[in-house]
């Protein structure tokens, strides 16, 4: 173990000094780390909430690793629908801009805080942050981090933990998913919608519906039971596969959506609202879409949920590890999804690579509904060169 360890700190040491800079190859080894080691990293910088000219990749001191924190020097980060609401300041109690956005990455522990145990300098890691993962270097408390399985690559990775962790907690955490059940997902080709088909493939008999955009079709099919056009009118289309509706409902789109999915529950079906991407219509935040979509939920009577016996619910990953202080409960989730990972039940899908020069392309993609699984920006990845 203390062999391994060495040399997993050596490794990080030659990638800190092949980062460090051209100029620590004139001195020797041990010097030349020193002189190479500049204290600053590249990062993504949200300068201000708006649209993407906000984003510029800049240069900002490295931190050092608090008590109880890790200090990753990181290989990937995975972008997610929740970072093109906080690059509009389209969430509640957005933080002071300017700011590095991004909430999970992967990459080697290179130094290690007081207090912190059960980690080494050259572990490979995934992590939680809050906010700052779109950087070269994160530190982050070590009850975020988890160590990657050993075939996991470190694009995987980055893809793992939001989405899957997501999925999970919502279909066995809060709908108690059971042998026999049926689930509606919506956007069921994003990062989100594929953990939760896997997941669901995972119990017997569960019969999946997915919504999705129809050129996502010949790609995902073979995930859900029955897939529908996001544009098509989905609730008669379930009901005349299934007229007694659905057990779970699992919504990330809001508005209009909101009363269609409360109108497909069976009796004791679940509804969980988990994001509100018909708010995002256009590149900055928008009041006239902001009020349309919740114009357009259907107000919810608590009688009628009485005497229909329907839950509704509501799931946000992010509020519960940083504002809830639900850690110790996450951790335990993903040793059961890194469980069903080894045992080859789950794999996290990744679309595409980007390097951070590159990130508002790849927000644009996402904000076109363009990805099959996730996006991650690959922080060692060189800016792909533009065609004349």
């Amino acid at each position: 173990m203390a062999k391994e360890g060495a040399q997993r700190a050596e490794e990080t040491e030659q990638m800190i000094e092949k980062e460090g800079g051209k100029e620590a190859a004139e001195g020797s080894a041990a010097g030349s780390l020193r002189a190479g080691d500049t204290k600053e990293m590249r990062a993504v910088v949200l300068s201000a909430f708006g649209g993407l000219n906000k984003l510029r990749v800049s240069k900002k001191a490295m931190p050092e690793p608090q008590e109880g924190e890790l200090k990753i020097r990181v290989k990937a980060c995975g972008l997610n629908f929740i970072d093109l609401m906080v690059r509009q300041g389209n969430i509640d109690n957005p933080p002071k801009t300017p700011l590095v956005p991004g909430f999970e990455c992967s990459g080697i522990v290179e130094a290690l805080g007081d207090s912190v145990k059960g980690f080494e300098i050259g572990d490979r890691v995934m992590a939680f942050v809050n906010y700052n993962a779109w950087a070269e270097v994160v530190c982050t408390p070590v009850e975020f981090v988890y160590k990657i399985p050993d075939d996991m690559s470190f694009s995987e990775a980055a893809a793992f933990p939001m989405n899957f962790v997501t999925a999970y907690m919502m279909l066995f955490e809060v709908a108690n998913l059971r042998e026999g059940m049926s689930v509606l997902v919506h956007s069921a080709g994003g990062g989100v919608g594929q953990a939760v088909a896997q997941l669901c493939s995972t119990i017997p008999n569960v019969t999946v519906f997915g919504t999705a955009s129809s050129f996502k079709h010949e790609a995902i099919k073979d995930s859900v039971t029955h897939l529908f056009d996001r544009n098509a009118d989905y609730v008669q289309e379930v009901k005349r596969i299934s007229t007694d509706g659905v057990d779970v409902v699992l919504d990330c789109l809001c508005g209009e959506n909101t009363g269609k999915g409360l109108s497909l529950l069976k009796p004791l079906g679940t509804y969980i609202l988990y994001g509100s991407s018909n708010m995002v219509t256009g590149e900055t935040k928008s009041f006239f879409s902001f009020a349309k979509s919740w114009w357009q939920v259907e107000k919810v009577n608590p009688i009628k949920l009485y005497e229909e016996n329907k839950v509704i619910a509501g799931f946000s990953l992010l509020n519960l590890l940083f504002k809830q202080n639900r850690g110790g409960l996450i951790k335990g989730v993903m040793d059961k999804l890194l469980n069903l990972y080894n045992n080859k039940k789950i794999k996290p899908v990744v679309d595409s690579l980007w390097a951070l020069e590159e990130v508002k392309e790849a927000m644009q993609r996402i904000h076109d509904r363009g990805n099959i699984g996730k996006l991650i920006l690959d922080v060692e990845k060189a800016p792909t060169p533009l065609v004349s």
